[in-house]
């Protein structure tokens, strides 16, 4: 006698996710990166990183896409050379409280062709309109062991002190925009290359995906990317923070070692 088995039970249809019937009538942007973690070791020559995503624009009104990733704040000390009696000296240091370490823009056209300068300078969109932290008041303090560090908006001069900052970082390939650096690959769907140095400094960055229309912000997407040190390079970079002293006394012992060493080779030889 042949086993009977219970009839299947009924076939159920899901219905279909909320935001698909929420995108008909929204103008959004969703954005997404090929790699949210970048690791790095003594072979990092850095990395490349592509951050690709759509518009939901249900109007004929063109849109514009404007990608800023921002890596972690960090004190930044400059002297300038200054002339004293015919002879070039480093004047006081000035110590910025915090800049971005990697700062890019990259957008589908020029930004002022995007939207005007009041909106991007309230956004934060741009090297012009990059927010470097120094406080309002003036005083000397001792920082990195350098006594009288001025810390201060330096009155008229903190502009070109501004952009020293930005001219540096600009060199050394931590700062960059590109104008042209959001293509549309099809209808909606668009990317960017995030092109991160070998010196780019490791933490946690944060990427905005803005989409303008008619020169204002429509919608945002915010993206998290993180840039880590491992193997034995996280070890002592680790070490060498969390134990500065015990870290210097073993750099210490090892140079010594090292010399001794090396005067014993020479001397047989």
């Amino acid at each position: 006698m042949l086993p009977v088995f219970p009839p299947p039970p009924p076939a159920v249809e899901a219905p279909p996710p909320e935001r698909s019937a929420a995108t008909l009538d929204e103008v959004r942007v969703a954005a997404a990166l090929t790699d949210a973690r970048v690791l790095v070791d003594s072979s990092f020559r850095g990395a490349s990183i592509v951050l690709y995503g759509a518009v939901f624009n249900p109007s004929d009104d063109p849109a514009d896409v404007v990608v800023v990733v921002r890596g972690p704040d960090a004190p930044v000390r400059l002297v300038k050379k200054t002339r004293n009696m015919g002879v070039w000296l480093n004047s006081r240091p000035v110590l910025f409280e915090g800049a971005p370490g990697f700062y890019m823009t990259a957008s589908t056209r020029p930004l002022p062709d995007i939207a005007e300068f009041g909106q991007l300078r309230r956004l934060g969109v741009g090297l012009d309109h990059l927010r470097i932290n120094a406080p309002e008041e003036s005083r000397t303090v001792t920082r990195y062991g350098v006594r009288d560090v001025v810390v201060s908006r330096l009155g008229a001069d903190y502009l070109d002190w501004r952009r020293a900052v930005i001219r540096l970082r600009e060199a050394a390939a931590l700062y960059n925009s590109d104008p042209e650096g959001v293509e549309f690959v099809d209808e909606g769907l668009f990317r960017a290359e995030v092109e991160l140095p070998a010196v780019a400094p490791t933490g946690r960055y944060s990427a905005e995906v803005w989409l303008f229309q008619d020169g204002a912000p429509v919608s945002v997407s915010n993206l998290t990317l993180t840039v880590e040190k491992v193997g034995i390079e996280r070890d002592i970079f680790e070490f060498a923070h969390r134990r500065p002293w015990s870290y210097g006394l073993v750099c210490v012992l090892l140079a010594a070692f090292t010399g001794w060493g090396a005067s014993r080779v020479f001397r047989r030889t």
